[in-house]
């Protein structure tokens, strides 16, 4: 059974850090390009970042580059988002994701095969 748990939310002031952490287990963690998501109230899960299958490569919404860094730890089936310099507009839940499709390294929801429940960032103005 696959799982994806995701650590490391809470409330920061504008201008803070946060550091998400996600956890795999069930999947060969190496096989799997990994992203992150978000969903503010009322709006749609919009995607935020992801990174290869090796860690070689990444990608970004334009909205966050710069801020935020994705790195991944095969060893320890992990991944993380560095968030940096956050604004009440990163306000959301951050979900994690594992895809595995025939491609490099997925940056849509339709990309991804796993899901985990989420973790609640809040940034206060």
């Amino acid at each position: 059974q696959v799982q994806l748990v995701e650590s490391g939310g809470g409330l920061v002031q504008a201008g803070g850090s946060l550091r998400l952490s996600c956890a795999a287990s069930g999947l060969t963690f190496g096989n799997y390009y990994m992203g992150w998501f978000r969903q503010a109230p009322g709006k749609e899960r919009e995607f935020v970042a992801a990174i290869s299958k090796s860690g070689g490569s990444t990608r970004y919404a334009d909205s966050v580059k710069g801020r935020f860094t994705i790195t991944r730890d095969n060893a320890k089936n992990t991944i993380y988002l560095q968030m940096n310099s956050l604004k009440p507009e990163d306000t959301a839940v951050y979900y994690c994701a594992a895809g595995s499709r025939a491609v490099y390294i997925g940056t849509t929801r339709a990309s991804y095969d796993y899901w985990g429940q989420g973790t609640q960032v809040t940034v206060s103005s």
